[in-house]
């Protein structure tokens, strides 16, 4: 009798250059399907394309299990596919770009947007982008957090190191199942 292999999945947002689709690329055992279309607003400012749908990929592990990877639009007039994409998710990775001129407010917005999906699911955050501003730390980070009454891990990440990456799903599904080995 065959294997039956277990799926789960994971949902990666944040605004736009954040380094969602970096990260699923990072983690992803398969290539990538991307949705990015090149950028005709302000985003074109901080990259030349962006995500319009979603980003898809997964990762295995083990025999048995695969966690399907997507992440969201960052642009918030593509909030409809968050609604979408956040359907059978167990958890959300949240990358917010500390380069950006007010990070803090970002993160504001994102636990706002999906308040309804972080009270059933779980939520860890990364902080991207690091090593262009050291400012906001990751202690102002958790006094924002605790002033949005949220706790959640946050980690300093660079989407493109595997490791970082793997300790923010790793994070997120010890927190979802503590008896969990990933």
């Amino acid at each position: 009798m065959p294997i039956q292999t277990q799926h789960k999945k994971i949902l990666f947002t944040g605004p736009v250059g954040a380094g969602k689709t970096t990260a699923i690329q990072t983690m992803s055992d398969v290539s990538v399907m991307t949705t990015d279309e090149d950028a005709s607003d302000m985003t074109k400012d901080r990259k030349s394309q962006t995500t319009v749908t979603m980003d898809y990929g997964y990762m295995n592990i083990g025999e048995k299990e695969r966690i399907h990877l997507y992440g969201t639009p960052g642009q918030e007039r593509f909030d409809f596919m968050w609604d979408i994409l956040k359907n059978g998710a167990l958890g959300l990775v949240l990358l917010i770009d500390n380069s950006r001129k007010n990070p803090q407010q970002d993160l504001k917005f994102y636990t706002e947007s999906f308040k309804d999906f972080i009270t059933s699911g779980e939520l860890v955050i990364g902080v991207t982008k690091v090593d262009e501003s050291s400012s906001p730390t990751i202690d102002d980070y958790r006094q924002c957090l605790i002033e949005l009454s949220i706790n959640a891990p946050i980690f300093s990440v660079d989407s493109r190191e595997k490791s970082d990456i793997s300790s923010l799903i790793q994070a997120l599904l010890y927190s979802i199942d503590p008896g969990v080995a990933a």
